[in-house]
Parts: C-alpha cells; sequence; structure tokens
C-alpha cells in the first residue's frame, strides 16, 4: 500500500515509537501483533484505528508517543550500501539545484536511495527521475528502500546499472533533461555527456566530499566553456539543546559532509564573457596528479554490509507491499 501520510493508523504502515529517554522504535503495524520491550508489550490493535500524535501505554503502563516517520527519520535509519547523501544536503540540492514539479531529471549514482526520495518529491508524479548506478546490488537497496519508504515503486523513476558516461547518450536525448544531481566520485569526467542531454539554461549539481575533487571539476567545468562560472558551498548543521534557561548548542553537531557545486547549461555557441575575476596561480603537473580518482580514495563498502542492507531493505519493502514482519529473516 502507498505510504499515509494522513488519518488514522492503518494495518500495513510503518509508525515511529518514542519511548522513556527517547528512545525510536519504527515498527510496521499488523493486526495481532505486538512489539516487544523489557517494560512490557505494545499491543499493535491499541495503535491502529489512532490517529496521528497518539500516546499509547505498553502492557506495563510505559508511555509511547506514536508519530508517522517524517521522511528525514526514514532515510537516516534505512538499510545502506553505500553512504547516504544527508538530509542537509538534500534539501540545499533540491533548492540549489531549483528541483520543480514536473522536472526532468537525471541523478548518479544512486548509492543508497536517498537522494532519490527527496528529487521524486520535489518532481511529483508529472516529473521523471533517471538514475544511474555502477553497482547492481546497490541498486537493488535503493530500489527496495524507495518501495519502503514510499510503499510502491514510482512509475515515473528508471535505474540504469551502467557507467554514466556510456549509457547517458543511449538513453537520454539531447536537450531533454532539466537538472542533472552528479553525486560520484569523478564527475569531470561526465561534463561532455551531461552538457548534451540538458537544455540550455538547465542546471547541474555536483555533490563531491574533498576539496581537490571541488578543484577539479570546478576547473573542467570553466575549460570546458559549455557552462556559466560554477558556484560552491557546504552547509554545517547545528543543533540546539533546550530545556529551560539552559539552551546551548548540542555537543555533537553534523559537520562536513560533502561540498555541493552549481552551474548552468550555456546555450549552443556561446561564449562565456570574460568576468574580471582575481588571477588564480599557476599549477603543474604535480598538482594535477591529486585530482586523478586514484588519489581522491573511494571509501570501499565490504561485500559482507552490501548483502545485508540488501537484505534488510527487501524485508522493509516486503512489509509494505506484502504485510510480512520486516524484524524475520
Amino acid at each position: 500500500m502507498a505510504r499515509a501520510l494522513r488519518g488514522v493508523f492503518q494495518a500495513g504502515e510503518r509508525v515511529q515509537l518514542t519511548g522513556p529517554k527517547g528512545r525510536l522504535n519504527t515498527i510496521t503495524l499488523a493486526t495481532g501483533a505486538v512489539f516487544g520491550t523489557h517494560r512490557g508489550n505494545v499491543k499493535h490493535d491499541d495503535i491502529i484505528g489512532l490517529p496521528d500524535g497518539s500516546v499509547i501505554r505498553s502492557e506495563a503502563g510505559i508511555e509511547y508517543l506514536v508519530l508517522r516517520p517524517l521522511q528525514t527519520d526514514f532515510v537516516l535509519s534505512m538499510p545502506r550500501g553505500a553512504a547516504i547523501v544527508y538530509p542537509k544536503d538534500a534539501a540545499n540540492i533540491v533548492t540549489m539545484g531549483d528541483i520543480f514539479p514536473g522536472a526532468r531529471v537525471v541523478e548518479a549514482g544512486v548509492g543508497s536511495g536517498a537522494l532519490s526520495m527527496y528529487l521524486l518529491r520535489a518532481i511529483g508524479p508529472s516529473g521523471s527521475l533517471t538514475s544511474f548506478e555502477r553497482r547492481s546490488d546497490f541498486a537493488e537497496i535503493a530500489q527496495a528502500n524507495v518501495t519502503a519508504a514510499f510503499g510502491y515503486l514510482p512509475e515515473n523513476w528508471e535505474i540504469k546499472v551502467g557507467s554514466l558516461q556510456e549509457e547517458l547518450p543511449k538513453e537520454i536525448k539531447p536537450q531533454s533533461v532539466d537538472r542533472v544531481v552528479l553525486d560520484m566520485l569523478a564527475p569531470w569526467e561526465c561534463l561532455d555527456e551531461v552538457s548534451k542531454v540538458l537544455e540550455p539554461g538547465g542546471v547541474l549539481v555536483c555533490y563531491v566530499a574533498t576539496v581537490t575533487q571541488l578543484s577539479r571539476v570546478a576547473e573542467d567545468i570553466r575549460s570546458s566553456g559549455l557552462f556559466t562560472e560554477p558556484e560552491a558551498f557546504e552547509t554545517l548543521f547545528r543543533g540546539w539543546h533546550l530545556q529551560g534557561l539552559a539552551v546551548r548548542p548540542e555537543h555533537r553537531m553534523s559537520g562536513h559532509t560533502g561540498f555541493l557545486l552549481t552551474t548552468r547549461k550555456l546555450a549552443p555557441g556561446t561564449v562565456l564573457p570574460s568576468f574580471v575575476r582575481k588571477a588564480k596561480p599557476e599549477f603543474d603537473d604535480e598538482d594535477i596528479a591529486v585530482w586523478n580518482p586514484e588519489h581522491l580514495g573511494e571509501r570501499k563498502v565490504s561485500e559482507k554490509k552490501v548483502r545485508k542492507s540488501l537484505r534488510a531493505a527487501q524485508r522493509a519493502a516486503d512489509s509494505i507491499v506484502g504485510g510480512s514482519d520486516p524484524n524475520q529473516d
């Protein structure tokens, strides 16, 4: 069933229980089932039929707040193959990339599907999202995660397995895409192919982890002559502790996760004006060597972790679609 966004709780949908000390648990409601805790069982039937934001008691009398999990809650707790794009960065990609309802979007790579969920929400049912992923196991995890989050597999989303450089010209017609989002190790290798599928004025967003990646993609965008002057930024997210007059920053914060770079496709034959910029220092072949992918360092994910994440993601997706228990192997 599709994920319910309003109304009373129904069997088959996921809910989030907040218990003592703020501990969170997410369960899939099923008629007659119980959620066992060391503080007594919580009966699913006590939750089904209640409105969102209700409080129920376990058999031991312990109170639990019941809410539908937000998409951010799901993303931060879902099974992962590759590292996810965190909500703070996804929000900026959607905003600074100007992802709008009805937009035709290309994404690479899909990873665990976190960014895909935000893009699908932003484009709505009238838009289209085509995601490219080199690894078929990551694509399967992403597909299962999106199915579990939405309650169905969106018809306006396609995942293509393979290299973006090779598959993009085969799958996407020239000048038929409004936005391109690249979350990959070496986005500069795909600039020519991306420029061909983007509409004039279309936005390219690159999400990279390191300063050397950011520098390389910025310089290659400039030298290509195909895009506007790139802009780059990062977002730091810090929560605050609120307790009476004890109002202070949290001890932990979500610091650097990645850099975002945005630029726009120029019309064919257009030469970008030579806007005045400070002269940049020269760099030599030794400097350029640190831009090579083998020097950037790609975070490796063990095959065991990928298999475990895939099983967990598929169980969650199956539980939403078929009503089974996602906690059972």
